[in-house]
């Protein structure tokens, strides 16, 4: 529907957080009205709500979580339809925190020796720590994740289990709305959780808790949140679409500016948005976090990522790891069927119709072995410039999405076919 400017209105839904960056400067900063659109943004509290009122139409187009359209497409989960993800909003931007009384029983674990945010010696503590409370009779951790079919999900129970930890045995996981994480842990009802920023950050600020690790650390430029909409509707309003992802492609670009940091902290602090302080949002934009309160900033690479190493490129590769852990942990069966409905979900023919003409650099591949690169590797694209930066998952493990029945086979804990 045209506004009384003229200007093309889409209503978009999203949830406060850092990594909503992208659309909140492609409106703020003009780059949405250049395009001859105007960006309805409406906050919402759950990922649930953005699903179903993007199924339902409410929503033009939705800030989501990179698994949540794989598992309409493959009929999972409650309402669904099928939906196309054009564009990656962000890479990294998550970390697990862990209560004060848990972080103090996983530093008695370590014998006291336990700091910064390594992935393994923190899975190790937590490992103790449930075979200590096992032992004791005591009730296990409970952790709290922002919904079934989310990467902080399928983070946690990666984590976990390479730390021989049983993410549906020995701990107890929780859906908690972002918003809320820091409060559920302050009342009790979660002793760790794994959420996007400024979340985390605002569980250390108010002395409930302390980030242990990064989505960074277990899985460097591992994808987030996405730009879905409805598969007919991408077929309906091609134009308009493609005026979106151009918006989106600038935006992403002004954010990644280190320049713009300080501006964009202030926007994205606006109650309309996030309603957090502009000091704490920018630790997630200068990727350097305070881990405990009071204590320094930490330099956490790549923390996150809007458009620097492809970020906005829709990875099929992205889809089929996020399809891996689906099998994995029961969420669906594994089918020749069902795989090529979750790549077929990313759409780099969307990507490169749209951004090619505009002189984005373009992949030449829409996979690659995830985890294969271990530092800043120039690849072939249609410029001839691109450069993917690191990309290895902590236990070193690469999945290779030509052969993802091999890559499932290979995990000792799983629910597959369970």
């Amino acid at each position: 529907m045209a506004g009384p400017d003229g200007a093309r209105e889409l209503r978009i839904g999203f949830i406060p957080l850092v990594d909503c960056t992208p659309l909140v400067v492609a409106h703020e900063r003009g780059f949405a009205a250049a395009e001859g659109l105007r960006l309805n943004l409406v906050r919402e509290t759950s990922w649930a709500n953005i699903r179903d009122r993007l199924v339902l139409g409410h929503f033009d187009a939705a800030h989501m979580l990179a698994p949540m359209p794989v598992s309409a497409n493959l009929r999972i989960g409650s309402l669904h339809t099928p939906m196309s993800v054009p564009l990656v909003l962000n890479l990294g931007g998550n970390a697990i925190t862990a209560s004060t009384a848990l972080w103090a029983e996983m530093k008695a674990a370590a014998g006291g020796e336990l700091s910064g945010t390594d992935p393994r010696g923190m899975g190790e503590a937590l490992a103790a720590v449930v075979r200590a409370r096992s032992a004791a009779g005591r009730p296990p951790p409970t952790i709290g994740m922002v919904h079934p079919f989310s990467a902080h999900n399928y983070e946690l129970r990666y984590w976990l289990a390479a730390a021989g930890v049983d993410p549906d045995e020995d701990v107890r996981l929780v859906v908690v709305p972002p918003p809320f994480m820091a409060d559920a842990m302050a009342a009790g009802q979660v002793d760790a959780f794994c959420v996007g920023e400024p979340w985390n950050s605002l569980a250390v600020e108010a002395g409930v808790g302390r980030i242990i690790t990064t989505k960074a650390a277990l899985w460097r430029q591992g994808p987030e949140k996405v730009l879905s909409v409805r598969a007919d509707w991408a077929e309906q309003a091609p134009e308009t679409l493609a005026a979106l992802l151009r918006a989106l492609v600038k935006a992403a670009a002004w954010a990644e500016d280190a320049a713009n940091r300080e501006e964009l902290a202030a926007l994205l602090a606006d109650p309309r948005y996030l309603g957090v302080d502009a000091g704490i949002i920018g630790r997630a934009l200068s990727h350097r976090l305070v881990l405990e309160r009071g204590g320094e900033p930490v330099e956490v690479a790549d923390f996150l990522l809007f458009e620097r190493s492809a970020a906005t490129f829709p990875w099929q590769s992205h889809a089929l790891w996020i399809y891996s852990q689906m099998v994995r942990w029961g969420q669906t069966a594994e089918t020749a069927e069902n795989q090529d409905r979750a790549r077929r979900t990313y759409r780099p023919d969307i990507y490169r119709r749209v951004l090619g003409p505009e002189g984005v650099a373009l992949p030449n591949a829409s996979m690659k072995v995830e985890g294969a690169l271990k530092a800043p590797t120039p690849v072939a694209s249609s410029t001839g410039r691109m450069v993917l930066g690191p990309d290895g998952f902590f236990d070193g493990l690469e999945f290779d999405p030509d052969d993802v029945e091999r890559y499932i086979a290979g995990f000792a804990i799983h629910k597959r076919n369970a």
